[in-house]
């Protein structure tokens, strides 16, 4: 098909009709991309060759890397620098010493077991940070330390690509398509005069090609500080909502071809330019119109991974590329598992280090394209790790799912995971610290008390100790993290988590540990209300509810009424309704909807009709003359 509307309805409709499946059955996204791109590609042969398509889709890399440096503020990745150094710098290193050692020792020539061993120690930026985000671990340990070992891959394909032509063999021979043959020095003299117009360091000495490197930087940089906001309000004046996009678009685009005419990676330079507008007053307006594309522009890009696959190729060599495969995630999964019990991480995150950076990466294509240009590997060990590549990709989704299951049994196990470190216990433990849990604290704060605040969120953690407020981070509902927090002494639990799922656990076990415990417990509407009676909690907000009576509160004092007569209704109709909750409790059967519930319809109308009574009851006694009547 060669019609490029036909190509891209394809593309379209398989991403459509194949993602929302693989969602549903829990298996991902990009699962779900990577099963479409295999049936409109080697299954079904609708699509052919997708070099050229996904040179185009991996921008969407780029566009990730400029969204995940929107999040992290200068400081922040100052504070990553030990991680990115240290866990990230051994990981490459590591990798690529032992895969290297394996393929000499395999026969291979010392140059090109380097080189298989830098294509094959990166990982899949693409697909474990559209992984992580999916399933909201980002934020965790694990998640953090992952990222920080995908972005020092990131950065150290520059020198990859800059050593890989010192590799090839002295008057190396490259057979050219038309049947002609060149040396090595002739093959590289001819791309560089082709390259030249596009590359402002071609011809450069080494200085030279230093300090246009660092020039292209500090311009990035210079850019985001100076140019950038004066640039969006001049594109503002415009007022128009596609401008703003453009805007968006031209930065990434523009950043990444700077970055590209210096020689240095476009995704390293467009997550340069996140952190540096990460502190902007347009962050949020730039995420929201970069979004859209980077999740398309993914999404196509697992396509292509999906359609690259050869299956011809890999039924005539089938065992040998399985071999490497495995092989290749052994020996990953053995050196991130050790690094992870090296930097101590717990459980949990050490097996989502593990198994979620054990494959190979996108940019492995981009350097067995020019290891094999500069006669540095040959052609049908290309093809086997092209081949091995896409394999260890499409088995990632898998290995995250193994991680959940792995996740699910060390939760079920909860009094025997590593606490975490807190060092204070006092009489009030907070679990959420959003909007609704600050007010909380705050007003503790101010009657002279104390509140141990827990959170997983740690965005928001942060926020709150630029504040000065003390705050862990941690999964509230984990028991570990609870006992430490001080569980067995607490006087008050109070639950302003956002899921209503995870309130009604961590109701259930604080009640089970501690009978004594007075919960006070956020709700979402009626039915979570009485969820939460059921899990025990003693005091339930709904999270609308009193802001709602002090909103009618005002109409009431503006339709004429006092302050105090407006202020005696509010808390007379609080208490009948709080009265009306707890009884209503009782009849509310989890197994049924409520309007289906015959005894609950009954009461919930007898008890606003006594309502109603109660009030016009009221109202007369107040009014003279009327007591007798």
């Amino acid at each position: 098909m060669d019609s490029f509307l036909a190509q891209a309805a394809v593309y379209l409709l398989a991403a459509v009709v194949s993602v929302p499946i693989a969602v549903r059955l829990g298996l991902g996204s990009v699962l779900g991309y990577i099963v479409a791109g295999l049936f409109i590609g080697p299954v079904i042969g609708l699509v052919g060759d997708t070099t050229d398509l996904q040179h185009f889709a991996e921008f969407g890399v780029v566009m990730m890397l400029f969204l995940i440096g929107l999040e992290l503020e200068p400081k922040a990745l100052w504070e990553m620098r030990h991680k990115l150094l240290g866990l990230g710098g051994l990981q490459v290193v590591l990798t690529l010493a032992v895969i290297a050692g394996v393929a000499y020792y395999s026969g291979f020539a010392w140059q090109t077991a380097i080189a298989v061993g830098m294509i094959l120690s990166l990982s899949s930026t693409a697909i474990v940070l559209q992984t992580l985000t999916e399933k909201r671990l980002m934020q965790t340990n694990g998640g953090r330390s992952s990222f920080s070992v995908l972005l020092t891959q990131d950065i150290a394909v520059i020198p990859m690509l800059a050593l890989m032509p010192l590799l090839a063999l002295p008057g190396a021979l490259q057979f050219q398509p038309d049947g002609s043959i060149q040396t090595h020095a002739e093959a590289e003299a001819e791309a560089a005069h082709a390259e030249a117009a596009l590359s402002l360091v071609e011809g450069l000495p080494a200085w030279g090609v230093t300090a246009v490197t660092i020039g292209a930087v500090i311009a990035v940089v210079l850019f985001g500080v100076f140019l950038s906001h004066p640039l969006f309000r001049f594109v503002h004046m415009a007022k128009l909502r596609e401008l703003y996009t453009a805007f968006a678009l031209l930065i990434v685009v523009g950043i990444a071809f700077l970055m590209s005419l210096v020689g240095l990676s476009p995704a390293l330079g467009a997550f340069l330019a996140g952190v540096v507008l990460a502190n902007s007053d347009f962050r949020h307006e730039l995420e929201s119109d970069i979004e859209p594309f980077k999740g398309l522009l993914l999404g196509l890009f697992f396509i292509t991974v999906g359609a690259g696959i050869n299956f011809s190729l890999f039924a005539r060599d089938a065992i040998a590329i399985v071999r490497i495969t495995l092989m290749l995630m052994v020996l990953k999964g053995l050196i991130l598992f050790a690094l992870a019990l090296a930097f101590r991480l717990k459980r949990r995150d050490k097996w989502l280090f593990t198994l979620g950076l054990a494959q190979a990466g996108e940019f492995g294509f981009v350097l067995i394209s020019f290891a094999t240009q500069q006669s540095v590997i040959e052609d049908a060990l290309a093809s086997r790790l092209l081949m091995s590549i896409a394999l260890s990709m499409l088995l990632t989704p898998l290995l995250f799912i193994a991680y959940e299951k792995i996740s699910e049994r060390l939760s079920e196990a909860g009094h025997h995971h590593e606490v975490d470190e807190i060092d204070e216990k006092h009489p009030v433990i907070i679990a959420g610290i959003g909007r609704f849990g600050q007010v909380v604290n705050r007003l503790i704060m101010l009657a002279g008390f104390q509140a141990t605040v827990l959170d997983n969120d740690l965005k928001t953690i942060a926020l709150m100790k630029r504040f000065g407020v003390k705050a862990f981070f941690g999964d509230p509902t984990r028991p570990e993290l609870l006992h430490s927090a001080g569980l067995k002494t607490a006087r008050v639990l109070v639950i302003a988590l956002d899921d209503d799922a995870a309130a009604i656990r961590l109701a259930k076990y604080a009640r089970k540990e501690r009978p004594d415990l007075h919960i006070v417990a956020r709700a979402r509407d009626r039915v979570h209300v009485y969820q939460l009676y059921a899990a025990g909690a003693n005091d339930i907000v709904r999270e609308m509810f009193d802001s709602s009576l002090r909103a009618g509160r005002y109409a009431l004092e503006n339709l004429g009424l006092t302050d105090h007569e407006a202020g005696e209704i509010e808390h007379f109709f609080f208490r009948k309704d709080r009265e009306a909750m707890r009884e209503l409790a009782d009849l509310w059967d989890p197994s049924i909807p409520v309007d289906q519930n015959p005894a609950y319809m009954e009461r919930a109308q007898e008890l606003n009709k006594d309502l109603e009574t109660a009030i016009v009851a009221a109202e007369t006694r107040k009014q003279p003359g009327k007591e007798s009547a």
